[in-house]
C-alpha cells in the first residue's frame, strides 16, 4: 500500500491527512505580540553591535601600543630601578651663598586620636608617654578620655616613634602627612635664618620676611651668608666669651664693596628645629635688635666729621691734660697724657678729652645731621624684622653731643654701626647692607656722605690705630688691617652705668690700601681675672684685649679661605697709608 502524501496545505505532516486546519485572520492581541517581540529582537542586535565594536577599537588600541608604537620611556622602565622623583613642597629651600641648605622641608608624620574609639585610655596614654618624650602621661590621658572625636597628640613624629606608634595597634590613633620645616645647620645661622611655626609660617628671620615668597615659590632663596665664615666667626667668638666669662657676645663680617653681609652671628644661640628649649636671651639678635651705647668706635665719626668740616686737621694739635667738668659730670681718658696731641694720635689713643675738644667746634645741629645721613639715628634697613631702633637724645643738646663724641649718649644696634662705619672706610660711600646674595661683580649705589679726600685721612688713621694704636692686637701680617677699639660702660637695668659691664669691640677693615671686607667684635661683659690664662690680657678687658685678638684670628682663618693673598707693603703703599705728621712714631698702650 502506497503511503499516502500529506496535504499541500499543512504545516504539519504528523497530522492525519484528513485534517485541515481552520484558516483565520491574526487577532489584534497577536499582533502586539510580535511587534514586541521583533522590538526586543532589533534592541539586542544593537547592543550586541555596541559590544563588538568597543571590543573591536580596544583590541586594535592594544595592538598599536603594544606591536607598532615604540614603548613610551616612563613605560619601558616599568620593573626597573629608578631614583625616586624628589617631593614637591609647598616652601622653598633657603640656601648660603655657595649653595648650602639652611632651610629645607621634609614630610612628617603628625599622630591624632579619635578619642571615641579608644577602650583603655590610661593604658594608651602610658604607652604613648614612653615613646614620645617630654610629653606627660596626664595630659595625654586627658586628650585620650576626651568626648571630641579628633585630638592631636603629637606633631612632627619621627620615623622611629611612627613605627613604635604604629606597633600598638590601636585603632582610635593615626597620622597625618604634613611637612617639617628643618634646619640643617642648626644654631649656626638661627638668628638670620629665622623659623616657621608647625603649620610653615615664618615667624621670625628671613622665614618670616619672605613668608610669602618661600611659600609661592619652589626655587631655592640664597642668602649672603657664607656658612662657612658663619662657623668661624662663631667659634672666635664663643673662644672670648668662655675665655672671659661673658654673658655673650656679637660679630659680623661684611663685603663693604656689595654691601653683603657674609656672616652674622649673635651668642648665645638657639636651635630653631627645637625651640622647646628656646629662652629669650638665647632667641635675642644682638646684631640686630641690641641697641648699645657703644664707646669709642664712635670716635670714628666723630673724627671724620671735624675732618670733612676743616675743623681738625690730622695735626693739629689739642691739649688732653685736663679733664673737662659739666655740672656733675666729669670727662676724662683712661690712661692721662699730661700734653697736647695731634688728632692723629687722639685718634690712637683713643682720648675722650681730645674728641670732646673737636666737636666743641662744631654745633649740635650738624653733628645730629651727619650721624643722620650716615643712618645712625633711625633703625637700619636690613632683611629681618628683629630691628632695634636706636636710643637719640631728643632735645640734642651740646653736652649730648660732647658724650656721642666718645660713643656714650646715643644707642644703636651692631648692624647700624658696621654699615656706618664701612661708608667711612669705603670711600665716602654709604651702602645698604643685605642678607641676600647679590650677582657677582654688582656694587649697588650709593650716597655720598663724606669726600674723598676724608675718606683717605680715615683710612690713615685706621690703619694707623693698628700699627701704633689700640687696635694692635688685630693686626694680621700682610693683609693691611686696619681697627678701631671700643669699650663702653653699659647702663644697668636701674639706671646709672655699670662699673663692671662694659661693651667691648673692635671694628676692623681690610687691606687698608683698598679696603673690601670689614670684621666687628663685640664682647658683651666680658669679666678679668690676672691669673687666666685663657685670657692672656693681665686682667684687662677693653676691646682692645677681648675682641683685638678674635678680629687677629678671624680675618687669618678667612683670608685663605676666600682666596685673598698676602699684600707686600711696598714703600708706595706705606706711604700712603702713614699720616705724614710729627708725632706719630712712638707705640701707646693698647686700651
Amino acid at each position: 500500500m502506497k503511503p499516502v502524501a500529506p496535504l499541500e496545505d499543512d504545516d504539519n505532516p504528523c497530522r492525519p491527512r484528513h485534517f485541515k486546519p481552520t484558516l483565520t485572520a491574526p487577532s489584534e492581541g497577536d499582533t502586539r505580540v510580535n511587534r514586541t517581540l521583533e522590538t526586543s529582537r532589533n534592541r539586542l542586535l544593537i547592543t550586541a553591535g555596541a559590544f563588538l565594536f568597543a571590543f573591536t577599537v580596544i583590541g586594535l588600541r592594544l595592538a598599536d601600543v603594544t606591536l607598532l608604537k615604540t614603548p613610551d620611556p616612563e613605560v619601558a622602565r616599568l620593573g626597573q630601578p629608578v631614583a625616586a622623583k624628589p617631593a614637591q613642597f609647598s616652601r622653598a629651600d633657603i640656601v648660603d651663598r655657595n649653595g648650602v641648605v639652611l632651610a629645607t622641608t621634609l614630610e612628617s608624620s603628625s599622630l591624632f586620636a579619635n578619642p571615641h574609639q579608644i577602650g583603655e585610655p590610661a593604658k594608651l596614654a602610658k604607652q604613648l608617654a614612653k615613646i614620645l618624650p617630654g610629653s606627660k602621661e596626664s595630659e595625654l590621658y586627658a586628650k585620650l578620655a576626651s568626648d571630641k572625636s579628633f585630638v592631636w597628640i603629637q606633631r612632627r613624629l619621627t620615623p622611629q616613634q611612627e613605627l613604635q606608634v604604629n606597633s600598638l595597634g590601636n585603632p582610635g590613633l593615626d597620622f597625618q602627612r604634613e611637612e617639617r620645616r628643618i634646619y640643617p645647620q642648626g644654631p649656626l645661622a638661627a638668628h638670620v635664618v629665622g623659623y616657621t611655626d608647625l603649620d610653615g609660617k615664618g615667624l621670625a628671620g628671613i622665614e618670616r620676611s619672605f613668608d610669602a615668597a618661600l611659600s609661592q615659590s619652589h626655587e631655592p632663596l640664597k642668602l649672603s651668608i657664607d656658612i662657612r665664615l658663619q662657623a668661624i666667626l662663631k667659634e672666635e667668638i664663643q673662644k672670648q666669651i668662655d675665655a672671659f666669662t661673658a654673658i655673650g657676645g656679637t660679630g659680623m663680617i661684611m663685603d663693604i664693596k656689595s654691601g653683603e653681609v657674609l656672616s652674622m652671628i649673635s651668642l648665645p644661640d638657639f636651635d630653631p628645629n627645637d625651640l622647646n628649649t628656646v629662652v629669650p636671651e638665647t632667641i635675642f639678635n644682638r646684631a640686630t635688635l641690641g641697641v648699645y651705647e657703644m664707646g669709642s668706635v664712635f670716635k670714628i665719626f666723630n673724627t671724620a666729621l671735624a675732618l670733612e668740616n676743616k675743623t681738625a686737621t690730622l695735626s693739629k694739635m689739642y691739649d688732653i691734660s685736663k679733664p673737662i667738668s659739666i655740672g656733675r659730670f666729669t670727662i676724662h681718658d683712661d690712661e692721662p697724657i699730661h700734653h697736647a696731641v695731634p688728632v692723629a694720635q687722639i685718634f690712637a689713643v683713643s682720648s675722650n678729652i681730645g674728641s670732646v675738644h673737636m666737636v666743641q667746634e662744631l654745633s649740635p645741629e650738624i653733628q645730629k645731621d651727619f650721624l643722620g645721613r650716615l643712618g645712625l639715628t633711625h633703625p637700619a634697613q636690613i632683611e629681618i624684622p628683629e630691628i632695634g631702633a636706636p636710643q637719640v637724645p631728643n632735645p640734642w643738646r651740646e653736652i649730648n653731643s660732647w658724650t656721642i663724641a666718645f660713643g656714650h649718649g646715643i644707642a644703636v644696634s651692631p648692624v647700624q654701626l658696621a654699615v656706618a662705619a664701612s661708608a667711612v672706610a669705603d670711600g665716602g660711600i654709604l651702602r645698604p647692607a643685605t642678607l641676600i646674595k647679590r650677582p657677582a661683580g654688582f656694587v649697588p649705589p650709593g650716597q655720598r656722605v663724606l669726600s674723598p679726600r676724608t675718606a683717605e685721612l680715615m683710612r690713615e688713621l685706621f690703619r694707623y690705630d693698628v700699627t701704633d694704636g689700640t687696635g694692635r692686637k688685630a693686626d694680621v701680617p700682610g693683609y693691611l688691617v686696619g681697627a678701631k677699639t671700643g669699650t663702653a660702660e653699659k647702663i644697668g637695668a636701674h639706671g646709672g652705668y655699670m662699673h663692671h659691664g662694659n661693651l667691648s669691640s673692635l671694628i676692623s677693615f681690610f687691606p687698608m690700601n683698598d679696603p673690601q671686607y670689614m670684621v666687628y667684635v663685640i664682647i658683651d661683659e666680658p669679666h678679668g681675672d690676672r691669673n687666666n690664662k685663657a685670657q692672656a690680657s693681665y686682667g684687662f678687658v677693653t676691646g682692645a684685649w677681648t675682641a683685638g685678638p678674635a678680629v687677629q684670628r678671624i680675618i687669618a682663618r678667612m683670608a685663605p679661605l676666600l682666596g685673598i693673598k698676602p699684600i707686600e707693603e711696598t714703600p708706595e703703599i706705606h706711604r700712603a697709608l702713614t699720616a705724614d705728621i710729627p708725632g706719630m712714631g712712638p707705640k701707646v698702650a693698647a686700651n
